[in-house]
């Protein structure tokens, strides 16, 4: 909690301000492990105090979990009026905010917060949080390892004529019963043509012999996630499926070998989607080629052609790629692998499932 508090308040001075109102939900845990989420309360940060202002809900959890910590916790149900007031005790001039509030609490800071001026901050927290420490780097190994040994479990009970359904809730049961906390997005599990769908959610389709399956899914642990995709074949795959599957996968291998300190996320994604292109099928690989992961299943940087030339792999980034490719009324591939970026050599968190094509019996 120190050392992120210290990187918030680095900023201060460049940006002109003396203290910031936090309210996204990824963000407040970020900083004092609230995890109440967004419009359950608010974070207060000062040159010298921070302040968690939540309502009575939370009270005794927060007491205890904050005990040995510099947060301060106000417990009321009036959330602005009490930062207000907490804005002036610490001595706030100028009050930056997260741009991406909603309009209404946007318009009551500009009008209560009487002798404070505020500051709109973009994506301070995001750009933060992009580098991992060490305790990050270690919640996000345990939920990749969970997510990894329950996707595992559930291979010998697969066969053709289950449902997408039955599979994602097979793999939810699993991962539960393993430890893990929640899905941190709704499992996609989408069989033969409807692989050609990148964000395909399970449904009651039957899947049959020969279909080739994607599932993408991730889980999260202790507050950070994992995020993982396979694609399996149910049967024999048809050899066009085949070949699709090894482009992909030499796609991917050579996203991880473009992750690189100091490289561009504009470079890793060149170096998948080159492979891509190569092969014919440039115009089938429609999203990017990953993006890094934590606390959020999305968090940046974006490996991707658009990315700003700015944003550099760097040490502690935990990133996923996650090259696939999308053939309308046939099927699609999709392989994604966790890999932690050190100057000690990266790590690929999610190795123990295969990426050779895995085929089930029937």
């Amino acid at each position: 909690m120190e050392a992120q508090l210290a990187d918030v308040r680095k900023i201060f001075e460049p940006l002109n301000i003396d203290g910031i109102l936090v309210t996204n939900g990824f963000n407040m845990n970020y900083l004092t492990g609230f995890d109440g989420g967004e419009g359950d309360g608010l974070v207060l940060i000062g040159k010298d105090n921070i302040a968690l202002i939540t309502d009575d809900r939370y009270e005794v959890e927060y007491r205890e979990k904050l005990a040995d910590t510099p947060v301060e916790l106000l417990v009321t149900r009036n959330y602005w009026g009490v930062a207000m007031a907490a804005a002036k005790r610490f001595k706030i001039e100028r009050l930056g905010f997260e741009d991406s509030i909603m309009f209404r609490d946007f318009d009551y800071i500009d009008e209560n917060f009487d002798g404070v001026d505020i500051v709109p901050v973009p994506e301070l927290f995001e750009s933060i949080r992009e580098v991992k420490n060490d305790d990050e780097i270690s919640k996000l190994r345990h939920a990749a390892e969970i997510s990894v040994a329950g996707f595992n479990a559930i291979l010998p009970d697969l066969h053709v004529g289950m449902t997408e359904r039955q599979v994602a809730n097979l793999l939810d049961f699993r991962l539960k019963e393993l430890g893990a906390d929640k899905p941190s997005f709704d499992t996609i599990v989408a069989s033969g043509a409807r692989a050609a769908l990148p964000h395909g959610l399970a449904t009651d389709k039957v899947i049959e012999a020969g279909e080739m399956v994607t599932i993408d899914f991730g889980y999260y642990v202790d507050g950070y996630t994992s995020d993982i995709t396979r694609t399996i074949a149910f049967g024999e795959p048809t050899a066009q499926m085949r070949e699709v599957y090894d482009v992909v996968l030499t796609a991917q291998k050579a996203g991880i070998a473009a992750l690189q300190l100091g490289n561009s996320a504009i470079e890793v994604d060149a170096a998948a989607r080159k492979i891509i292109d190569d092969a014919g099928y440039g115009k089938n690989f429609s999203h990017s080629t990953g993006h890094g992961i934590g606390l959020d299943i999305h968090e940046g940087p974006v490996l991707s052609k658009n990315a700003d030339k700015q944003d550099l792999v760097r040490d502690g980034m935990v990133l996923t790629v996650e090259p696939g490719i999308y053939l309308e009324n046939v099927g699609g591939v999709r392989i994604e692998d966790d890999i932690v970026v050190s100057v000690e050599g990266n790590e690929n968190l999610t190795a123990g499932i295969p990426t050779d094509l895995i085929v089930i019996d029937q």
